[in-house]
C-alpha cells in the first residue's frame, strides 16, 4: 500500500466507515504481490520513504513487464535499473506512460513528482566513457526529486577542468564521484570540498584495471575524508545515498 492509501484507510478507520479489525486485517495481508517469480514488496516506501526499485538485469522482458504492471497500480512511481530497450519495449506495452533513458538504462513511470529535496547533487566523471554509470546515478537522483549538477569529463589527466567548476560543485549538498582507470579523482574531490563525497569506482580501464578494482581500492584507501564508496559501477547505489543524504533535515 502507498502511504496515501495507508492515509485514506486511517480515516476511514476514523469515521467508522472501517472498523479497526479490518483494517488491521487489510494492512497484515497486503504487505506484498506474489507472482511466482517475484515478490513485490508494497511497504517499501512507508518504511524507507522510497518505493520499490526493480532491478532489471537478469530478468526476463516478460517479468519485468509483469512486475511493473503491479507496482503502477499499487506505487506512486516505480523505478527499473539496468534495463534494455527491448525489455522498455514490452513493459511500455502494458504500461503506456513508461519512460526509458537509455544511456542511464532506466525504466521510469512518474505517476506524482516528489516534493524538491533542499540542496543539490553534483555528479562528475573523470571521463566521458564514465558517462552510463554517471547517467545511472544522476537518473536516479532526479527521479527521488533532487536537481542535478552534472560535470563530466574532468579527471586528473587535466585538472583545471575540475577547478573551473569548483565554485558550482561547492554549492551542491552531496557530490558524487564516479571514476575508472586508477581512481584518483574521488580523492582529489574530497581533498577540496567540505562536503560528503560518494565515490563510484567503474569498470572503465585497461587490463591491469582488473574491472574496476584498482579504482575501488584506490578510493576505499583515500587518504580524503569524507569519502564513501559504493561497489563498481553501482551508479544507482551513489544516486540513491546521495538523495537520502540531501533529504536529510
Amino acid at each position: 500500500m502507498t502511504k496515501n492509501e495507508i492515509e485514506n484507510l486511517l480515516n476511514d478507520v476514523k469515521s467508522g466507515k472501517t472498523g479497526v479489525e479490518e483494517a488491521l486485517e487489510i494492512l497484515q495481508n497486503f504487505p506484498y504481490t506474489d507472482l511466482g517469480y517475484a515478490k513485490i514488496d508494497h511497504h517499501r516506501e512507508i518504511r524507507t520513504g522510497y518505493p520499490e526499485i526493480v532491478y532489471c538485469a537478469g530478468k526476463t522482458a516478460e517479468q519485468v513487464a509483469g512486475i511493473f504492471k503491479v507496482m503502477v497500480t499499487r506505487e506512486n512511481n516505480v523505478i527499473g535499473t539496468r534495463a534494455d530497450e527491448k525489455t522498455y519495449e514490452l513493459v511500455k506495452s502494458v504500461v503506456p506512460e513508461a519512460e526509458y533513458n537509455p544511456v542511464a538504462r532506466i525504466i521510469s513511470v512518474q505517476k506524482k513528482k516528489l516534493p524538491a529535496a533542499p540542496g543539490k547533487i553534483a555528479v562528475i566523471t573523470a571521463g566521458t566513457s564514465d558517462m552510463p554509470v554517471a547517467e545511472e546515478a544522476a537518473v536516479t537522483a532526479e527521479l527521488l526529486g533532487n536537481d542535478v549538477l552534472r560535470i563530466y569529463d574532468a579527471g586528473v589527466a587535466g585538472i583545471h577542468r575540475l577547478v573551473d567548476k569548483l565554485p558550482e560543485i561547492k554549492k551542491c549538498r552531496v557530490i558524487i564521484v564516479i571514476a575508472g582507470m586508477e581512481g584518483a579523482l574521488a580523492s582529489v574531490v574530497g581533498g577540496l570540498v567540505d562536503k560528503p563525497v560518494i565515490a563510484v569506482p567503474t569498470s572503465v580501464g585497461y587490463g591491469a584495471n582488473f574491472g574496476g578494482i584498482s579504482a575501488l581500492l584506490a578510493m576505499l584507501t583515500s587518504c580524503s575524508a569524507g569519502v564513501t564508496v559504493v561497489n563498481i559501477d553501482n551508479g544507482f547505489g551513489a544516486g540513491f545515498s546521495a538523495s537520502m543524504i540531501n533529504r536529510m533535515k
